[in-house]
């Protein structure tokens, strides 16, 4: 059946050595299959996997590519990208596309074939593996016959009619070339149990495993089953972090590491992220949710640090707590714990994402928000790109304004907000007209238009670009009296009808006809940012416009 081999367990035994790490060193892996791209929940079992990991542990990557007829091009390469885009530091395994690093390689199961071969051999030479040559045809067979019976379907017992087959008879049709498989001869019972503790749900009872699995398919490569069990062993994994739909595979798995050997690695099952829907919770899903795809927050703009910083808050319900007592400690500080994981799942809620978001941005540099809203806008947006590029000197001092101190202001949640963010620094996109009609809800109340013109140009008489925050505000206070305004707003409330407004009404009047919005970041900063002549010309033509009615 194998002919001469490269390789028997015990030499892989002595090629794969036990790890020489210290004691309670934790060995986690990310084994995805490339049959697609990398989504928002298997990049929440890597950082998961990470964190088990932690600093002194070791994370690496495993590709399990047996599944050529659903692999999808260039699936690999878009998912161990999104790792590393994420923020995700892999020590060990496909560190790159297209590159490994690590003794326990080959970390591809493809490349492989002969180290699971091994294995098989030697269980077949022990009685535990035997060679299948039922046909597609003869297995629905066998399932009709046991749903007639009313039976459990299965390839086990009785119905596992290969198992019987003689030594003669099994070499006679290899030697007539007959295709076969080659089954495990599960040593199960049927009123057999096994038990093993989930490192986030407890202890987990199972009937044990009786089916007579295939190990290696007709072709030669091994099925999932078999293939992780050997990879998990020979590259020394320590802890198997995996979604809790795996559970129903516990008892095949932990079944096969004990015929093989082999001392299980330590499991634990998270549950599916979910989603509320119409009153009820669903998984987060790839066809209904954009969000399911890590595509959807790069093109977005989410930057790496939001991402993470949001999935730590599904992970650990404390981290949030955390986060307040340590609010500009590295995350990776963060005592993270499996047994504090959702037993019931995690709600992926997309506001919550934009808040966590915005308060990661409001704590970076100037120079990192540029630097990164013109790197995304260099792919999905082209003019605003245009724009930054001109002066990034000038684009750098637009996300400087109120960016900082103890209360920094939290407008941007994702590079996607800067365009509309930035829009009014830019004079080939800002147009008073506009700025006036969009907000003429301000002028057909107490403060007319041509009360507002008088304030405008009152104000430009006196505008001086060099006043710090203090010195530009008391420059309103001066204009308000003749205005009719209210220089303190106090006294304004005290008596309303005495005045038009207030000196804050005056700031709104100037901010909308300088920015056309009425809530932006510190005027006095804008408006020195944009320059008096740019200031001042917006200024007359708002005066201009407001005056034409």
């Amino acid at each position: 059946m194998f002919g001469d081999l490269k390789y028997s367990p015990e030499s892989l035994e002595e090629k794969y050595p036990p790890r020489v790490l210290p004691e309670g060193t934790k060995v986690t892996r990310f084994a995805p299959s490339p049959t697609g791209y990398l989504h928002f929940g298997a990049l929440f079992g890597a950082l998961t996997d990470r964190r088990v990991a932690g600093k002194d542990g070791i994370f690496y990557v495993r590709l399990e590519d047996t599944d050529k007829k659903r692999e999808v091009d260039d699936g690999a390469a878009d998912i161990i990208n999104g790792l590393c885009q994420f923020g995700i530091q892999i020590d060990e395994g496909f560190v790159a596309p297209g590159t490994e690093r690590g003794q326990y390689g080959p970390y591809k199961q493809s490349a492989r074939a002969e180290i699971y071969h091994a294995y098989v051999k030697r269980l077949v030479e022990q009685g535990l593996a035997y060679p299948c040559f039922c046909s597609a045809e003869q297995l629905s067979e066998i399932r009709g016959g046991q749903e007639a019976q009313n039976v459990r379907t299965g390839y086990y017992g009785q119905y596992a009619v290969c198992r019987s087959l003689t030594a003669d008879e099994a070499m006679a049709k290899l030697e007539a070339g007959a295709e076969y498989v080659v089954r495990l001869r599960s040593p199960g019972q049927p009123d057999g149990t096994v038990s093993f503790d989930d490192l986030i749900k407890g202890k987990i009872t199972m009937p044990e495993n009786v089916d007579d699995i295939v190990l290696l398919k007709s072709d030669g490569v091994p099925t999932y089953h078999f293939a992780h069990a050997v990879d998990d062993h020979l590259m020394r994994t320590t802890h198997v972090i995996r979604g809790d739909e795996w559970i129903s595979s516990a008892p095949v798995h932990l079944q096969l590491f004990r015929l093989l050997g082999f001392k299980p690695p330590k499991y634990a099952h998270t549950c599916a992220i979910m989603k509320e829907e119409n009153g009820g919770k669903r998984k987060l899903s790839k066809r209904k949710d954009p969000e399911a795809a890590l595509h959807f927050f790069h093109e977005e703009g989410f930057p790496v640090e939001s991402v993470s910083e949001y999935m730590l808050t599904l992970m650990n319900s404390d981290y949030e707590d955390w986060r307040r007592r340590n609010p500009q400690t590295d995350n990776n500080e963060f005592p993270f714990a499996l047994k504090k994981m959702s037993v019931s799942g995690a709600l992926f809620d997309y506001n919550k994402l934009l808040d966590v978001s915005k308060t990661a941005v409001s704590r970076m540099t100037a120079a990192r928000v540029a630097k990164s809203t013109i790197e995304w806008a260099r792919e999905y947006s082209p003019e605003f790109h245009e724009l930054l590029t001109k002066d990034t000197t000038y684009a750098e001092g637009i996300f400087a304004i109120d960016r900082g101190g103890n209360k920094p202001r939290k407008d941007i949640a994702k590079w996607s907000d800067c365009p509309a963010f930035a829009q009014y620094f830019f004079d080939e996109q800002f147009d008073s007209a506009a700025a006036i009609n969009d907000n003429a809800a301000l002028f057909d109340g107490k403060i007319s238009r041509e009360l507002a013109a008088a304030a405008l140009k009152a104000y430009s008489e006196v505008y001086e670009q060099s006043d710090d925050r203090q010195q530009w505000f008391d420059r309103i206070k001066g204009i308000c009296g003749p205005l009719g305004f209210c220089s303190e707003t106090r006294e304004y409330k005290q008596n309303p009808d005495a005045y038009h407004g207030h000196a804050g009404d005056i700031s709104t009047i100037i901010r909308v006809a300088v920015t056309g919005r009425q809530n932006t970041p510190d005027l006095c900063s804008i408006m020195s940012l944009l320059g008096r002549e740019r200031a001042i010309k917006r200024i007359d033509a708002a005066i201009n416009i407001l005056n034409q009615r």
